[in-house]
């Protein structure tokens, strides 16, 4: 079937209004007699991208499922600096790609598909915006792990492994508590 289309000055002004206001990868559902018949999805502009990339400003697409106020947020919690938006919406120059944890064949079809963005793995589990993405290091932490160390040799897993001691111990007073995962000193940051 071929795509169809619809001149926008033949709807109904209210609806035009609405469809304006959706960003990108959020939808109006139609229905008729309660059924669906069909959405329609926002999409990105063309020209944000444009003065996105002429400003200087990171451009950071989520492979997740994220509301628009979680996206909101997540923008706003980065600073004016940064476009936060739908992989969906992206432009295939994004400069940063968030994903959930996943097999290494996702991680490499990424990568295809965006060989100059930073990919990052990321676990998210952020209540208050309807959020959860848990992944195996998370539920290893939940389970009473302290610390996860992706270390890449026997010294630098000396170097987290000390670090990670000294601070557990300056935070408990040496009682045990959990922490947070560990950061590598390379450019590959788990955090």
């Amino acid at each position: 079937m071929s795509d169809q289309w619809v001149e926008a000055s033949q709807l109904p002004e209210e609806l035009v209004a609405l469809i304006d206001t959706l960003r990108p990868g959020e939808e109006v559902t139609i229905t008729r007699n309660g059924e669906t018949i069909g959405t329609i999805s926002g999409v990105s502009r063309q020209e944000s991208f444009s003065s996105a990339e002429s400003e200087d400003i990171t451009v950071v697409a989520t492979a997740m499922k994220l509301s628009a106020s979680a996206r909101d947020a997540l923008s706003e919690r980065l600073g004016p600096g940064y476009l936060v938006l739908d992989l969906h919406s992206a432009p295939p120059t994004v400069d940063v790609l968030l994903v959930p944890p996943g097999s290494p064949q996702l991680i490499g079809n990424f990568r295809a598909l965006y060989p100059k963005a930073r990919i990052v793995i990321t676990e998210i589990e952020d209540a208050e915006l309807g959020v959860k993405y848990e992944g195996p290091v998370r539920r290893l932490l939940d389970a009473g792990a302290e610390a996860y160390l992706p270390s890449s040799t026997i010294p630098r897993l000396a170097e987290q492994l000390d670090r990670t001691m000294t601070r557990l111990n300056q935070l408990t007073d040496g009682t045990s508590a959990s922490l947070a995962i560990e950061a590598p000193r390379d450019d590959r940051v788990l955090e």
